[in-house]
């Protein structure tokens, strides 16, 4: 039987994870999951790709989200109420992968905050609560600022098999947190056996296969530094996950189909099995 071992929020598009033994699964993925997105003068979101340091931003969501508290080595914490755009709040046009977005701006005070840590301009913005982005994939869904669809899972089985082949080669294994999951389930002994559900029952809640989870250069970031440490895993990756969608796989994609508690320690049950 195989079990959620490790459950992890991302607050903040890029910054750090926040680890949980159990959160609330909502139609855009685990409570609070990319809500909130860093961007530059013009809109456009910042990423770890070209913006690494976002890996030491850790991010702190308070009082059912109303608060946010962001830590930063050498810095002083920045603590901020949250303006969650349901008063008569502004709304900022954002740019993610190309589609605009809209996003309700959360000031100065902690833009100037960000743009010191991270070297470069930048502001905070939230989804607005009429945020209605659809996602694709074989079962459709919805998200906050997530690259695509709301859940990430990835097992330590297929995990494991690629460090085994990391170090054959020589080179250092890579830690869990490269590929920034949400759920970590334990108990399948085979490799990549994410990638063939189909239907899943965790805790309370259902989650609906969308796709695999095409890999990029922010798994050659080192979570803990902020800094580039390629080329693993992507160099092992491309020996052998290389897909016909293009790039590497690592990890699938899912869409909440129904919400509810989930806990650490809880049964990743999976009720429809893909052949593929």
């Amino acid at each position: 039987m195989a079990t959620v071992v490790e459950l992890i929020s991302y607050p903040v598009k890029g910054c750090a994870g926040v680890p949980a033994t159990e959160a609330e699964l909502t139609p855009a993925g685990l409570a609070h999951d990319r809500s909130f997105l860093v961007v530059g003068p013009e809109g456009v979101f910042r990423s770890q790709r070209t913006d690494p340091r976002l890996a030491v931003i850790r991010p702190a969501v308070e009082a059912g989200g109303a608060h946010l508290t962001l830590h930063a080595p050498d810095c002083d914490p920045l603590h901020l109420d949250v303006d969650t755009g349901t008063g008569s709040a502004a709304r900022s046009e954002v740019e993610m992968f190309g589609t605009p977005y809209r996003a309700v701006d959360q000031g100065d005070r902690v833009a100037g905050w960000l743009s010191e840590v991270l070297g470069a301009e930048s502001r905070l913005v939230r989804v607005p609560p009429e945020h209605d982005r659809v996602t694709d994939g074989l079962t459709p869904g919805t998200s906050g600022f997530a690259d695509s669809s709301a859940v990430h899972v990835l097992s330590r089985a297929t995990l494991d098999d690629l460090n085994r082949r990391i170090a054959a080669a020589g080179r250092t294994p890579v830690p869990m947190d490269r590929f920034r999951p949400n759920l970590v389930v334990d108990g399948w002994e085979a490799p990549q056996t994410e990638d063939r559900a189909r239907q899943v029952t965790v805790g309370g809640g259902m989650l609906g296969f969308t796709k695999l989870a095409i890999r990029c250069a922010v798994t050659l970031v080192n979570q803990q530094t902020g800094g580039k440490a390629g080329p693993e895993p992507l160099r092992t990756l491309a020996a052998y996950r290389r897909v016909p969608e293009g790039g590497v796989a690592f990890g699938s994609k899912f869409a909440v189909v129904g919400t509810g508690k989930v806990t650490v320690g809880d049964a990743f049950e999976v009720t429809e099995w893909g052949t593929d």
